[in-house]
């Protein structure tokens, strides 16, 4: 068993960053009680609304009558963006690597940047300072999994390792439905269903057992299932990237507008997904890269929940480019708009299979693979991602050594090159049933003496009868033998064997392998 310590990660979030960049861009001051509205709702509020009776989901007439003085601001993602990206800069000039998980929460690996301060605390206390010098306000959360360091932020908590589960266990259950850029659309449903089941914390959620929940919820109940018992989430398989995937566009007059940069965007994410579909793998981290006229270089790594989509890629790159076009901060101002972007390009840091994840609509996944991917992938919540496997054909001499066992979701490697010469391969068919413990049998001739092979490797008798454990039928038909010498330059792993094809009576097939230790069965027919 390994002992390597887990992979820590950071998270800073930044409390009602929604409302905190409305009432910026509307030059109100901090004390002033702001709601952004979307859809008519509340999507987020300040401190001092919430002091007066606001919340998330409110309707507007609502929130105005618990605070009359309530200054009520549309929803704007874009502004969110632009306005965000000078807190990004200053944490990425402290710690490089940030990833954005949405305006508002980066996320980073705890490793580097405690490394450089020395401890977790002392880096937390180093990136709320260069944050604070923006003027804005912020807290850190440590844990050894993503989900759990974002909550661990929300609650300004550095979890030692190990205790995840014991952090979340106290907190409420609707903590798992409080940052939508982890959970699935459903996820509030379910929360909604688990506190009218009584289960008012996550630790109850956890308590559950694992084979009930993935028998009476969701493919995401199960996701939230192991973050409340503090599992190993899994991640989105990484496989290793195709060429040719990275997409860019020259600006020729450079861009200096945002309406133009959110055009140019829009069209190369287009190209980006063009490319992905073609070679058949989902964007789960984009970089945003660009370059100046004055040759400054700029670039942000967007992680996202679930696989991008073009409309979600455009979104991401019209609010980089607008936060780089507009955007402030202490060290650097915006992009010099004399000379503007010339150079802009896409580059996909991480793919995943995009079968193994979203279902088609033509030629790809059909609506069957998709029930059976969520199936599998709620047994893969209960037992672990190395418990539900997938052959991939492989090279080999045998039907079992012709099967390379993968967890589903990664991505699909023989073990051993299937179009490379495999000299005493068995020839096709292929049997349809393979058995991990083949079974001993009994291979006799007409006089009811046993059938063996030759050092020649040739048979002594021609097969009669077969009998397995208490049952036993005629052979009507045989191929073969196929004699294999394996590995005779090692000793240890050295051995002889042959196998058979036999035709019983009744038009039952086997495939039957000689060993050593005699006749076993090894494959069943169709």
């Amino acid at each position: 068993m390994s002992t390597r310590e887990p992979a820590r990660v950071l998270a800073l979030w930044c409390p009602d960053w929604p409302a905190v960049a409305a009432a910026a861009a509307a030059d109100l001051p901090a004390t002033e009680p702001v709601a952004v509205m979307s859809a008519n709702r509340v999507l987020a509020c300040s401190a001092t609304a919430r002091a007066a009776g606001v919340r998330r989901g409110l309707r507007r007439r609502e929130a105005q009558g618990r605070c009359p003085e309530l200054c009520v601001l549309q929803s704007d993602p874009s502004r969110d963006a632009r306005l965000f990206e000078p807190v990004v800069e200053a944490v990425d000039a402290t710690a490089p690597g940030v990833e954005v998980l949405r305006p508002g929460l980066v996320v980073l690996a705890a490793r580097g940047v405690v490394r450089w301060f020395g401890s977790e605390e002392a880096a937390g206390e180093r990136l709320v300072d260069e944050v604070a010098a923006l003027g804005v306000e912020c807290q850190v959360g440590v844990a050894d999994e993503l989900s759990t360091a974002v909550l661990a932020a929300r609650h300004g908590t550095l979890v030692p390792p190990g205790k995840g589960a014991e952090f979340l266990a106290p907190l409420p259950i609707s903590e798992l439905s409080v940052e939508p850029s982890l959970a699935a659309p459903e996820r509030e449903e379910l929360v909604d269903l688990l506190r009218r089941l009584g289960l008012r914390t996550i630790g109850a959620f956890a308590a559950l057992p694992a084979g009930d929940v993935a028998s009476r919820f969701g493919t995401d109940a199960v996701a939230a299932h192991r973050t409340a018992r503090g599992h190993p989430e899994r991640p989105p398989s990484g496989r290793e990237l195709p060429p040719d995937l990275t997409v860019e566009q020259r600006c020729d007059p450079p861009l200096d507008r945002v309406d133009a940069a959110a055009f140019a965007g829009r069209a190369l994410a287009e190209l980006l997904h063009v490319r992905l579909a073609a070679a058949g793998v989902a964007c789960t981290r984009l970089l945003v890269a660009a370059r100046t006229g004055n040759g400054e270089e700029l670039a942000r790594t967007w992680r996202c929940a679930e696989p991008l989509t073009p409309d979600g890629t455009a979104d991401r790159v019209r609010w980089q480019l607008d936060g780089w076009l507009t955007g402030r901060s202490r060290d650097r101002p915006a992009v010099d708009l004399d000379t503007g972007i010339e150079l802009l390009r896409l580059d996909p840091v991480e793919v995943v299979s995009a079968g193994a994840l979203q279902p088609g609509l033509w030629g790809g996944v059909g609506d069957e693979d998709e029930r059976a991917r969520r199936a599998l992938v709620r047994v893969q919540g209960l037992l672990g991602g190395e418990a539900v496997l997938m052959g991939v054909l492989s090279g080999g001499r045998g039907p079992a050594e012709r099967i390379t066992l993968v967890p589903v979701g990664d991505e699909q490697v023989p073990a051993s090159d299937p179009e490379a010469p495999w000299p005493g391969r068995l020839p096709p068919p292929a049997p349809a049933m393979v058995l991990t413990a083949p079974p001993s049998i009994s291979l006799l001739d007409d006089a009811g003496d046993a059938v063996t092979v030759t050092e020649r490797g040739l048979l002594n008798e021609a097969p009669a009868h077969l009998r397995w454990g208490s049952r036993g039928w005629p052979v009507v038909g045989w191929a073969g033998p196929w004699p294999v010498d394996e590995y005779w330059w090692d000793p240890a792993a050295a051995r002889t064997v042959a196998r058979l094809q036999v035709l019983l009576d009744g038009s039952r097939a086997l495939l039957v392998i000689h060993t050593s230790d005699g006749w076993k069965v090894e494959g069943v027919y169709d």
